[in-house]
């Protein structure tokens, strides 16, 4: 008897040590990934990578937290908080003026032809994060930010790359009108000359164009924004066999039926969007141009073939375009509310801290 009670001792402190070195794995492995900052990615001035490191520590932990359990039960938000991040920073920059609903002054961006087919159910999912935040620390994150880190979460969460984003941005007083927010989205049927061109006047090279393009590596399309490729007349750019399935997808050039981006990996976050362009079997005109094009069919291939170096490329764009025209320092508000603006315009004494603070340590 006692020699089995002795080797049930010895397996149980084996078992534990074993769990100690599976932890300290763990441990090493999480240390090694952790999120470094982009040293190679200039900062805009009142942006940090650890601006709520006192005044909200765990903000990060928990919208990935939330995310995680809303993308359980719809992935398809994923790419829907992505592109909403997307048609924010275009338009008048990164300052969430896309979530604010039209007033008296008139509709809000939302309401613009580009942003009709943006799921209203991902705005929601914003706000639920803006009050996750705001019951944790105060009022102290803006939505401009909760913006920002989820869609960095809606790629990682989708199987992408995870990296640092850098925090400090203030959420806009006004919204854009109907013709800013239409001119400023690069439509569907833009051709590599023109977005080369949108690209360069924000600052944002050929690399970052075909980079950020694969963004359409998750989601869906509306068929009214491709079907001109199909009817009346086939876009001779594309994959015959592709062209007769989308459409049975798309009977009618008006059809309200969807389509998913990536036909061969729709909801993970990976390179066979560039696979796709390849074979030409891109949705938009704004996608299959990238390969067709001389200047950006070379980068399409080695992201096709590399996709480390997609995910790399594909970071820069990101952090690069989230600090496009972005509110810093006294600029705009944290708004209590990301659907509208506050009712009164003032700085709490508890903000104006926070912000001394975060100014510290840029």
């Amino acid at each position: 008897m006692a020699k089995g009670l002795s080797k049930r001792v010895l397996t149980f402190l084996i078992l534990i040590s074993l769990v100690a070195v599976a932890v300290n794995l763990l441990s090493t492995v999480e240390a090694e990934n952790k999120k470094k900052p982009r040293r190679d990615v200039p900062l805009v001035k009142g942006l940090s990578w650890s601006f709520y490191q006192k005044a909200c520590p765990k903000v990060e932990s928990i919208i990935r937290k939330e995310l995680k359990k809303v993308f359980k039960r719809d992935i398809g938000l994923a790419a829907a908080i992505l592109r909403i991040h997307f048609h924010d920073c275009f338009v008048q920059g990164c300052e969430a003026s896309v979530l604010l609903d039209g007033s008296a002054s008139g509709p809000g961006e939302q309401s613009s032809i580009p942003n009709l087919t943006l799921r209203q159910a991902a705005f929601v999912v914003i706000n639920n994060l803006r009050a996750l935040l705001h019951k944790q620390c105060g009022q102290v994150v803006s939505c401009s930010d909760i913006l920002a880190l989820a869609a960095r979460d809606s790629v990682v969460l989708s199987g992408g790359p995870d990296y640092a984003v850098p925090l400090g941005r203030r959420d806009s007083l006004a919204f854009a009108s109907q013709n800013t927010t239409l001119n400023n989205l690069p439509p569907p049927f833009a051709n590599a000359d023109q977005l080369i061109a949108d690209f360069a006047n924000r600052n944002l090279n050929i690399t970052d164009l075909v980079a950020l393009s694969g963004g359409h590596t998750i989601g869906i399309a509306h068929c009214p924004s491709f079907t001109d490729r199909l009817y009346p007349n086939q876009d001779p750019t594309m994959n015959k066999s592709f062209a007769n399935n989308l459409k049975q997808t798309c009977p009618t050039a008006n059809s309200s039926n969807t389509q998913v981006n990536d036909i061969r990996s729709p909801d993970v976050f990976d390179n066979k969007y560039y696979v796709d362009l390849m074979n030409r079997q891109g949705l938009f005109t704004s996608d299959q141009d990238l390969f067709t094009d001389k200047r950006t069919r070379s980068i399409v291939e080695s992201f096709a073939i590399d996709q480390k170096l997609f995910f790399d490329h594909f970071v820069v764009g990101m952090i690069k375009m989230g600090q496009m025209s972005v509110l810093t320092g006294s600029q705009g508000e944290i708004r209590a509310n990301c659907s509208a603006r506050n009712t009164e315009r003032f700085m709490s004494v508890l903000e104006e801290g926070i912000l001394e603070e975060a100014l510290s340590m840029i």
